[in-house]
């Protein structure tokens, strides 16, 4: 399994300083989350680990390539707001759309690509959905269907953003046992996320980022008093309590 290494990433918008000068990688085979408060910087930096918005510096590398030589092995997905549900497609249809990358110019997805659909949409348990239009779908499956579509683009990363965001606890529940499952079966993934009460039971390495990087690592060793603290500043432990989002000392 490859890492993920940032260099140097830096990220401006309209003259105002977004990321400055990133160093991280990022381990396979891991459930990562990102960690910090509004205006951190912490979309912006999957974006720029995607390259899909303009950076003043910074390389990506997949192993020892550069990313976008391997961009088809990296599914991302973005916060739900931003997808356009009014798009008239099917479940199965966006789930068939992940197979593209693997097809030819031109080419339009045959009986294997659509039996590779149905599989990841029986994976994520939405199989009776596959005619349903997305604009139907609750916050929860609508997850659930873009995860899908990962797993037939045959990605070995997936990274979210903010998925459970605006989803109800039974649906975040589903959402991240199916995600502890993928990593245990070899993927990769990354996660923006924001209740930190959860980043204990949820991930096994952690990074915290307030436009710069703070500190990353496994939770147990990262997720600290006084990296929080430096991430979100000293009110934190008192609106937590010490100890009550999972800190080490």
């Amino acid at each position: 399994m490859q890492t993920i290494r940032v260099e140097n990433l830096s990220v401006a918008y309209r003259g105002k300083i977004a990321l400055q000068r990133v160093n991280l990688e990022l381990s396979a085979g891991k459930l990562t989350g990102i960690v910090g408060p509004n205006g951190a910087g912490k979309s912006t930096l999957m974006k720029g680990i995607m390259q899909l918005i303009k950076t003043q510096s910074g390389k990506i590398f997949y192993g020892e390539q550069p990313l976008n030589r391997q961009r088809q092995k990296i599914a991302y997905v973005e916060q739900r707001q931003d997808i356009d549900l009014s798009f008239p497609i099917d479940v199965f249809g966006v789930v068939l759309f992940g197979t593209y990358s693997h097809l030819k110019l031109f080419q339009r997805p045959g009986k294997k690509e659509k039996k590779l659909a149905s599989k990841c949409l029986e994976e994520v348990g939405l199989s009776e959905f596959a005619n349903r239009q997305i604009s139907e779908l609750s916050g929860g499956q609508l997850q659930r269907v873009f995860i899908a579509r990962a797993l037939a683009q045959r990605a070995e990363w997936i990274l979210l953003d903010e998925p459970f965001a605006g989803i109800d606890a039974a649906s975040e529940k589903i959402i991240i046992e199916l995600l502890k499952k993928l990593r245990d079966e070899g993927k990769s993934i990354v996660i923006v996320h924001h209740d930190l009460h959860k980043v204990t039971d949820y991930f096994d390495e952690v990074i915290l980022l307030n436009k710069d990087l703070i500190a990353s690592g496994p939770v147990a060793q990262t997720y600290t008093t006084k990296n929080m603290e430096k991430t979100y500043g000293s009110e934190i432990t008192q609106m937590l309590g010490v100890g009550g989002a999972g800190f080490a000392t």
